[in-house]
């Protein structure tokens, strides 16, 4: 501690001026930070000179520097330093050297036998160093790496070799000068210039990694993507795709804004798969917070034709969907106004008999009276859709307003018996055109109302919690008024989420009549090794209702047993299956989704089943699996593979392979992927890609370690 003391004394004396914090020069009129010298011998010379040596450390603010010996020499204000040299200029540089004369700033000089350590994963070896005014590093005969170098002198996987690198740490780029590129010491490429942005850069203009595809029907392809930094909020990358089949043109521009920020990403394309036609794609996105609480977003999803997503690997949807959203979320209020526009991409799907435009309004609030007890619960719901033809009855457009109040409350009782009631009526009013079968004003009103009996109880066994929850609900409801179109309720889905809903159809153009009871039980098991759930249920009506297909579950005065579970356990294991079945065991619906994994296999598989049923557009059954799966083989390969087949055609349907190799300075990635299908505007096609990355140039790899030995 005498030592530190008396060498920051010293250095005071002598007028050891502080170090640069910034890579800029520091403001003129900003008070220096204190410098602290710490070392095992400090001396003074006859002349002057302030020699430290053994362990010497010097501070000032986010520098240090440490060597076996430094020399201060007052007259011409520099440093002798010698020994195992060590600057740290702030989180992300690191500077090694043999030896070093540096002005008393440490701002400019020179260092010999330098290396250059960017945020850890950038190494530039050089033969000496010059600093220039804390901001220019120039390396001269310099080898620059991510990879791991090797003591015995065996070159890395690859390198840079350059005549002269310059670093600008202000502005965090790397230029280079007569680079040469070289992949285990062998040259293989030249370039008189180069600059690429150190690891510490988030975003600079340049060049991003370029990808290989190869396609049965778009034939081989490179695309090479450029990124544009268009400020400090604001960027756009193009990215040229071109093989011998197509000239295509991908873009994506993102900004950022104050209360807000969009994304949109696209393509131009001009390929031979339809001569002679423009083809693309725009995808947006984008939210904004307004005032008063209330925030806009929108979503924009365009193609110029059906094939154009599938062709060029994009996405599998068949339908896009467009919308522009204005919502407000507070405590007891929810206010959201929306118009969306559907695009179909179905062959055989004639666009104007669907809806396209459509508009949706809520808005809902709650209120807490005290004679009352419980909550009350206001809503106001808007709905709108318009089709594109002006057919009669193909081409009808509907408006509805629905008006609902619901009164809800529970009570507790001594036994632990819980009790829930909710009460209220609802209200609709229905806007029919260009359908000649109903009025143009249709009304309805339907009054409804449930009791809802639980009897949770615990107990502890088996080193497990166990929990069983046996629950019946009384409900009924009175629908009276015009009869309304089934416009929105076509598919049901009977699932734990609406077991005890009074109304299971997704939308009020179709509501539940008359007196019904869902009987049910939840049970749970809470472990140190495993945990599961289990949910039974099943619901009986005075009499069938009409509006449930064949294979929803809840045609008929009884329903299909609904029967749902998970099982997941700390070995990796996960077990998740939903099905309904009726008396006899006939299944209509069934769904099994499991995965087991641990820290170098995962395998995950699932099977869907869904009986024919013309009333939900399914001509035949459906029965089909889809297994999916990766392997690390090692520290750096791993391995993954999908397939998907349809059972009831007999025929896979899709089907992916993928190796990864990754290590400290490389990753390359290389997949395969099938599609089987085919349709009139889907021809089935083979999908190959390629993509080799350099690490180390970019500002985050990941957490990641696949550093290689040098014993092998």
């Amino acid at each position: 501690m005498r030592h530190a003391l008396w060498s920051a004394l010293l250095a005071a004396l002598l007028g050891l001026a502080p170090m640069a914090v910034q890579a800029q020069p520091a403001d003129e009129t900003t008070e220096p930070e204190p410098a602290v010298l710490i070392a095992d011998r400090v001396s003074v010379t006859p002349d002057g000179r302030l020699i430290a040596e053994g362990n010497v450390e010097a501070y000032q603010g986010q520098q240090k520097i440490t060597a076996r010996r430094i020399t201060y020499d007052r007259e011409t204000a520099t440093l002798e330093i010698e020994g195992r040299i060590r600057l740290t200029d702030g989180p992300d540089v690191v500077i090694l050297a043999d030896q070093a004369q540096l002005d008393r700033d440490m701002q400019n000089g020179l260092m010999r036998g330098a290396r250059m350590v960017l945020n850890q994963q950038l190494q530039l070896a050089s033969l000496e160093l010059k600093r220039t005014n804390g901001r220019y590093s120039q390396l001269y005969k310099t080898a620059v790496t991510s990879c791991h170098v090797c003591a015995d002198g065996r070159a890395p996987l690859w390198q840079i070799r350059a005549r002269r690198v310059v670093h600008d740490q202000q502005e965090k780029q790397l230029y280079f000068d007569d680079a040469q590129f070289r992949v285990l010491d062998v040259p293989i490429f030249y370039l008189p210039r180069l600059r690429l942005p150190d690891p510490t850069l988030d975003r600079a203009t340049g060049f991003l990694i370029p990808s290989l595809r190869t396609t049965s029907q778009l034939s081989t392809g490179v695309k090479i993507p450029y990124f544009i930094r268009l400020g400090d909020h604001a960027d756009l990358t193009l990215a040229p795709y071109l093989s011998s089949r197509t000239r295509t043109l991908d873009f994506r521009y993102r900004q950022a804004f104050t209360r807000g920020r969009i994304a949109f990403e696209g393509a131009y394309t001009r390929d031979d798969l339809i001569p002679g036609q423009m083809r693309g794609y725009l995808f947006g996105a984008g939210g904004f917070a307004l005032s008063r609480g209330y925030e806009l977003t929108f979503d924009i999803e365009w193609a110029s034709d059906n094939a154009y997503l599938i062709d060029y690997g994009l996405d599998d949807k068949d339908r896009l969907d467009s919308e522009v959203a204005l919502t407000r979320t507070r405590r007891n209020s929810f206010t959201r106004a929306a118009i969306i526009h559907y695009q179909s991409l179905r062959d055989g799907e004639d666009e104007s008999l669907i809806p396209t435009v459509v508009f949706d309004g809520t808005y809902m609030r709650r209120f807490f009276p005290d004679r009352m007890g419980g909550e009350l619960r206001l809503s106001t719901f808007a709905h709108a859709h318009r089709r594109g033809s002006s057919l009669d009855a193909v081409g009808r457009d509907v408006s509805r307003l629905t008006a609902e109040a619901t009164w809800l409350r529970d009570w507790v009782f001594a036994s632990g018996l819980r009790a829930d009631v909710q009460m209220g009526f609802t209200a609709d009013l229905y806007d029919i055109r260009q359908d000649t079968a109903f009025p143009d004003t249709l009304s309805r009103f339907t009054p409804h109302g449930a009791v809802t009996l639980r009897l949770p109880m615990t107990r502890q066994f088996g080193g497990a919690s166990h929990f069983l929850e046996p629950i019946v609900q009384v409900g009924w409801s009175n629908v009276t008024g015009d009869a309304i179109p089934n416009e929105e309720s076509r598919f049901v889905e009977f699932d734990q989420g609406n077991l005890l809903a009074l109304s299971r159809f997704p939308a009020p153009d179709v509501r539940e009549d008359g007196p019904r009871i869902a009987y049910g039980v939840n049970y749970a098991r809470y472990g140190q090794d495993w945990q599961a759930n289990l949910t039974l249920g099943q619901i009986i009506r005075d009499q069938a209702q009409p509006g449930f297909s064949a294979t929803s579950g809840l045609s008929g005065d009884i329903s299909d047993v609904l029967l749902a579970g998970q099982i997941k356990s700390t070995a990796g294991l996960d077990l998740t299956a939903r099905t309904i079945f009726d008396d006899s065991l006939d299944l209509s619906k069934a769904e099994f989704r499991g995965m087991w994994s641990d820290d170098d296999f995962a395998l995950g598989g699932s099977y869907l089943w869904l009986k024919a049923d013309a009333a939900e557009g399914r001509a035949q059954d459906i029965s089909e699996v889809y297994l999916d799966g990766a392997y690390k083989v090692n520290a750096y390969w791993t391995a993954s593979a999908s397939w998907r087949y349809d059972l009831a055609d007999t025929r896979p349907a899709t089907a992916g392979l993928s190796l990864t190799y990754k290590n400290e300075c490389v990753e390359v990635d290389l997949s395969l992927n099938r599609r089987f299908t085919s349709s009139t505007s889907v021809e089935p096609t083979t999908d190959f890609g390629f993509t080799i990355a350099l690490r180390g140039f970019s500002a985050s790899n990941g957490t990641e370690s696949y550093v290689r030995s040098c014993n092998s």
